[in-house]
């Protein structure tokens, strides 16, 4: 079969990776790709990822048996919809679906009308009636822009003046566009998080390896916010008991919530998870693959990614088998200088080579070609995995791959998986 990848990050080069390992996979295009994928797959560039029609044409003119949807905004502008119609396998939630990513408000009256476990929050859309909630809740407090604003419309605000500024900064000054036109507003859950993935056809439900993200900039979990940092899996925080409840009072509710309301879920579903003292709760969902937490889900996954995917398209996967491996991988991301502010581009990366082992992959998340030479280009730009028998292990092995690798401005957390060892 031919597969055709959406996107150019690091999740969609860790896709292109396991899909390529696939028997029944004979070709990979990606659009647009990145430098890292096009060892596995022929690049299509130039065609911005939300041109519905002009992705039809290249999927038809090159005979696609399946579309893999890698990121948000395609899947929030309908191109499940547009592939689907034209008769195309595609791997996501269709645009109806894909509002539980984004809306965040919509997706809180889901949780809210299918009682599922999540904060206590309130919607708004004139920014005076956000400040005086603030002002009768106090702080800590939650902050969230509605739409999709690339893992970044979320402020844990610690002080009253944070979480006004943060109201200011989102619905006046609009610094999430129109993401921020309206706001949630949430009770500050207190726990460790945790992600818990899962395949899903719109009625069966296949929970992946837990995992956790490392969302701020810099060691002990200190500095702004971004779009991640560093992923492990498995996490120790989400034990059996923590994933069947995961399971049973999130995964299954929603999923049948979806079907209820008539936009049937299928594709990948993640839950970005509260683990409480009451149980796991919901801190949101998103419609796909997570990133950085694909680049150390699918290393762990023993089965054929393309069969999987496509049962998911085909409601058959009650009929698949998906078993992982009893290891544990890390990721450790490597960012421009200035991250998640402003950053140079252009700079030459050294070491790539080297730092590829048997054992450590290393992902491209914003790089570029020049001059023969690979190059930064955007704030995460690698992703360095290592797959071990344990965490301790996998974390050595990825930071002696991150040690071979260099470029002006480097910066990466040296404490990735840092909990885990605690815990361990």
């Amino acid at each position: 079969m031919k597969v055709l990848i959406i996107g150019g990050g690091g999740r969609e080069h860790t896709l292109a990776w396991k899909l390529s390992q696939s028997p029944k996979v004979e070709k990979i295009y990606a659009l647009p790709g990145n430098p890292g994928m096009a060892k596995v797959a022929e690049c299509i560039k130039d065609i911005p990822m939300e041109d519905n029609g002009n992705i039809v044409d290249i999927a038809r003119q090159f005979a696609i048996d399946l579309v893999v949807v890698g990121p948000e905004a395609p899947l929030t502008c309908g191109l499940v919809d547009a592939l689907e119609e034209a008769g195309i396998s595609a791997f996501g939630p269709s645009r109806a679906a894909a509002e539980l990513e984004g809306s965040k408000s919509f997706a809180k009256m889901m949780m809210d009308k299918y009682h599922i476990p999540t904060a206590k929050f309130k919607v708004f859309t004139e920014a005076e009636a956000a400040r005086a909630y603030v002002k009768e809740q106090g702080a800590p407090i939650v902050i969230k822009a509605d739409g999709l604003a690339a893992g970044k419309g979320v402020v844990v605000a610690q002080t009253l003046d944070e979480a006004l500024a943060a109201v200011n900064d989102i619905m006046e000054d609009h610094s999430f566009g129109s993401a921020g036109n309206r706001v949630v507003i949430e009770e500050c859950m207190v726990g460790e998080e945790a992600s818990l993935l899962a395949f899903t056809d719109g009625e069966t439900i296949v929970p992946m390896v837990s995992s956790q993200d490392h969302k701020r900039a810099y060691d002990g979990d200190k500095g702004p916010n971004t779009g991640g940092m560093g992923t492990y899996a498995p996490a120790p925080v989400m034990t059996k008991d923590m994933i069947e409840a995961a399971v049973e009072k999130v995964l299954k509710p929603i999923i049948a919530g979806m079907k209820a309301e008539g936009r049937t879920y299928k594709g990948c579903l993640y839950a970005g998870l509260m683990i409480t003292e009451e149980g796991p709760k919901v801190v949101e969902f998103n419609a796909r693959f997570g990133d950085p937490e694909t680049q150390v889900v699918l290393p762990l996954l023993k089965g054929d990614l393309a069969e999987i995917m496509l049962a998911c398209c085909e409601g058959t996967l009650d009929q698949q088998k998906v078993e992982w491996s009893e290891g544990a991988a890390v990721c450790v991301v490597m960012a421009s200088g200035g991250y998640p502010g402003s950053y140079v581009k252009g700079e030459p990366i050294y070491g790539l080579e080297e730092a590829e082992t048997a054992e450590t992959m290393v992902f491209h998340a914003g790089t570029a070609e020049k001059d023969g030479k690979i190059v930064t280009n955007g704030g995460r730009v690698l992703g360095v995995v290592a797959e071990a028998g344990n965490i301790k292990e996998a974390v050595e092995k990825a930071y002696t791959g991150v040690k071979k690798i260099r470029f002006q401005g480097v910066q990466y957390r040296t404490d990735i998986a840092y909990r885990a060892l605690e815990r361990l």
